[in-house]
C-alpha cells in the first residue's frame, strides 16, 4: 500500500487477475497439446505392435510349412 498508494490497489488487482488467467489459459493449452501428442504416440505404438504381431504370425506360418515339407 505504501509503495503503490491505496488508489492503485484495484488496478493492480485487476492486472494481477488478468495475468493469472492468461497463465491458466496457456497452461491448459500446453496440457491439451501434451495429451494430444501422447494419444497420437499411443496410436502409433499400437499400430506398430499389431504389425509386428502380424509379421510374427506370418513367419510362424512359413516356419510350420517348411517343417512339414522336411
Amino acid at each position: 500500500v505504501l509503495v503503490m498508494g491505496a488508489d492503485k490497489i484495484p488496478e493492480f488487482a485487476r492486472s494481477l487477475g488478468k495475468g493469472i488467467n492468461e497463465i491458466k489459459h496457456a497452461t491448459n493449452e500446453i496440457k491439451g497439446e501434451i495429451k494430444k501428442s501422447s494419444s497420437e504416440l499411443e496410436n502409433k505404438s499400437s499400430n506398430i505392435t499389431k504389425e509386428i504381431k502380424k509379421a510374427k504370425e506370418d513367419l510362424d506360418s512359413i516356419s510350420s510349412s517348411i517343417k512339414r515339407d522336411l
